[in-house]
């Protein structure tokens, strides 16, 4: 059983476990699909994403702006159009539009008041700091796959991270909603991991890329981890 008494930082990823990023998938993504014709199922809609993503995030790095970009590229290509630029662009123009999920902001603050809270997100320092304005905590660091130039779930992210905040692997938990991009790489390190299974359309698996791992703990919100952290961590 893990001992949340021995906390001292908890690292998150931010799109899909603190903001909800399928709601915002799906409002970019849908009305460049119909203006095309295209119908897709939800969990296609999610499977695809996942795996166009993970491409663009492979091989020399390109911000996290081209790789969204990509990502609706690749549904032109799938799915027989060619996307304008204006299409691609707006992807990675709607993230300052995503909303915390209900329960994110509530259940930062009370994490916050019990240990040390950080971000680990695969993005660009100028789209991130959209999105931190919603979250209505001061994070202790903020880590991007700008800054390592590298994405989740590569450990140079995760080592980057391990510099910046300086505190031992027993004293550290990461939370995070993928298994392929967080619970995986943050084991491998020996750091305790929590999964955060939010309802899908995709169930267990989201718009990410599918993996297996066993987290050290599983809950389905972030109100549901706030619960268990004590007090005084």
């Amino acid at each position: 059983m893990l001992d949340f008494s021995r906390l001292h930082i908890l690292t998150f990823d931010c799109y899909g476990t603190l903001i909800d990023w399928e709601s915002g998938i799906f409002a970019a993504l849908r009305p460049i699909l119909a203006g095309h014709g295209k119908t897709v199922a939800d969990a296609a809609l999610l499977e695809l994403y996942g795996e166009l993503e993970a491409k663009a995030e492979q091989g020399s790095f390109q911000s996290y702006r081209h790789v969204l970009q990509s990502v609706v590229h690749g549904f032109g290509e799938r799915f027989g159009f060619t996307s304008s630029e204006a299409e691609a662009r707006s992807l990675p123009e709607s993230l300052c539009n995503w909303q915390p999920f209900p329960d994110t902001v509530a259940a930062l603050r009370k994490l916050k008041t019990r240990c040390r809270l950080a971000i680990i997100s695969n993005v660009d320092d100028d789209l991130f700091a959209s999105t931190a304005p919603k979250l209505e905590v001061n994070f202790d660091h903020i880590i991007t796959a700008q800054q390592a130039q590298a994405y989740k779930p590569s450990l140079k992210i995760f080592r980057l991270a391990q510099e910046k905040i300086g505190v031992a692997p027993e004293h550290w938990l990461h939370v995070g909603q993928s298994i392929y991009h967080d619970v995986i790489p943050a084991q491998s390190l020996g750091l305790a991991t929590v999964w955060v299974n939010r309802l899908s359309p995709r169930i267990g698996i989201g718009a990410v890329k599918a993996a297996e791992a066993k987290p050290d703990v599983e809950v389905s919100s972030l109100a549901a981890l706030a619960k268990l952290i004590p007090a005084h961590g």
